[in-house]
């Protein structure tokens, strides 16, 4: 990967919907070579898809979660409580950990009620997990924005 691809990455992060005539002209390519190379880095997995950053409570998704969890450390334990939050679709994020907490969540719902609902009626009852803690996000600090790429 060359400064042109990291170029490339960068204006994508910023806008996925930018056409290739746009691409090319803030990279400094013509369309044909820009295109060629986008193509490649989606071929070698570097560019994995494009989404749609939404609003979270526009779509009654507005309660966020940081849910620590601890799972009994066998594998096949941990293998099953991570298949059973390929089920949860409120869990938006989920990040296996060294040292303890075992488990970070990220969880959106649309208020308490329902987070306690899904605390007590799910969460809870995932394969393994003896202990699970709560932290209620109060404010979004800073979004996600990509990845830094030198250069």
């Amino acid at each position: 990967m060359d400064a042109i691809d990291s170029s490339i990455l960068r204006e994508l992060q910023k806008d996925g919907r930018l056409t290739n005539q746009e691409l090319a002209q803030r990279v400094g390519l013509s369309p044909s070579p820009c295109l060629r190379r986008v193509r490649q880095l989606e071929q070698d997995g570097v560019i994995r898809g494009y989404r749609a950053l939404l609003d979270p409570a526009s779509v009654g998704r507005g309660f966020e979660v940081l849910v620590s969890v601890e799972v009994r450390r066998d594998r096949a334990t941990v293998e099953a409580f991570e298949e059973a939050l390929q089920d949860l679709p409120d869990v938006v994020e989920a990040y296996r950990l060294f040292g303890s907490p075992g488990c970070l969540l990220r969880i959106a719902v649309a208020d308490i009620e329902t987070y306690e609902r899904l605390w007590i009626e799910k969460i809870t009852a995932l394969p393994g997990v003896t202990e699970v803690n709560s932290q209620i996000v109060m404010k979004r600090i800073k979004e996600p924005q990509g990845l830094p790429l030198d250069g």
